[in-house]
């Protein structure tokens, strides 16, 4: 596939090296609507802007750090919706509304939605070990593109409705809410990073380099009632968070619950 359409010459400026100038043409393009499915090659940039192939890699080296590249060996680059989506912690946030604010699509793959019984679920939920449970896994996508895989335990005797939600275009909170009658109010989370696995990596089509944030949620509502435990799988390239902070609150070593 060619996008050529004709050379355009950058005009070289002194005191800004000719990457720079090039990573600058390129996203003006995408903010014009060019690339929204593919993203020209090297050979086509080279030819194009008349530049070496070290300018043209450079640049794409950045575009790639930014976020704004997917690129893999034996694949077409593509742009992306934008910069890694960045989330504030503190809050009961939903992903799914994380990926609409930044204007990409978001769509989730279910690959369980079922009732079962798991013990060590249950009691880290405060629950007799034999207590019911709806579990929901699914594989998280923005613009089509893979970003986290999604397991969550809620109790039965406060779930059972979810059974017959269709979840690929909406939010879990909100559906809890909706057909539940109640919704998450406070929690616990911890974030760590992981090295995926083979099957993680191939579900999530991560780049060799590309490491993933685990994150584990405990959420409780209204009453205090533990009725959420989450693990959440995300790619690391396409995720942030983001904190503020203030010495006049700070506390040394605040405890975690314990798991």
């Amino acid at each position: 596939m060619s996008f050529q359409r004709g050379p355009r010459p950058l005009v070289r400026s002194a005191g800004r090296p000719l990457w720079a100038q090039l990573r600058a043409d390129l996203l003006r393009r995408l903010e014009e609507g060019e690339f929204h499915d593919v993203f020209p090659g090297e050979h086509d940039l080279v030819a194009e802007y008349q530049v070496s192939r070290h300018t043209v890699r450079e640049s794409l080296r950045q575009l790639r750090a930014e976020g704004l590249v997917t690129a893999q060996r034996g694949r077409v680059s593509r742009f992306t919706t934008g910069r890694p989506l960045e989330q504030p912690v503190g809050g009961a946030y939903s992903l799914f509304r994380s990926v609409e604010e930044v204007g990409a699509v978001q769509r989730s793959v279910v690959r369980v939605l079922d009732r079962r019984a798991d013990g060590v679920i249950a009691v880290r939920m405060g629950l007799e070990e034999s207590t019911p449970l709806i579990y929901l896994e699914r594989l998280r996508l923005a613009d089509e593109e893979p970003l986290a895989v999604d397991r969550v335990w809620l109790p039965e005797d406060v779930a059972g409705p979810l059974l017959d939600v269709d979840f690929t275009r909406t939010s879990l909170y909100d559906e809890l809410e909706r057909h539940c009658g109640t919704r998450i109010g406070s929690g616990w989370e911890r974030i760590r990073a992981v090295v995926p696995g083979p099957s993680e990596r191939l579900l999530l089509d991560c780049p060799p380099t590309t490491a993933l944030f685990a994150i584990d949620r405990l959420g409780r509502d209204a009453d205090r009632r533990l009725i959420e435990w989450r693990q959440t799988l995300v790619r690391a390239d396409r995720w942030a968070v983001a904190a503020s902070f203030s010495n006049s609150d700070y506390r040394l070593g605040a405890p975690a619950p314990a798991l």
